[in-house]
């Protein structure tokens, strides 16, 4: 499964950032109230298996200071 693009994309922007996910978890908790805290394990199998929350991807962007885009793409005529 640690092919899939979340995982491989999520991975390769750290490693742009310079950062390990164990810095992006202790940031992600220091912005969340101490009940709703994760770790690093849970992150990373959210990861690996695709099932990372929406909310979550935007939360290691704003940690990253990166933005999710969304861009049209253009259908080729085949």
């Amino acid at each position: 499964m640690k092919n899939n693009p979340i995982h491989r994309e999520i991975k390769s922007q750290l490693a742009r950032a310079g950062m390990t996910l164990t810095e992006v978890v202790n940031q992600i908790n220091i912005n969340r109230p101490k009940d709703n805290q994760t770790s690093i394990q849970n992150l990373s199998n959210k990861i690996t298996r695709g099932t990372i929350k929406y909310s979550e991807i935007l939360e290691i962007a704003t940690i990253l200071n990166m933005n999710v885009i969304w861009s049209e793409t253009r259908k080729e005529n085949i």
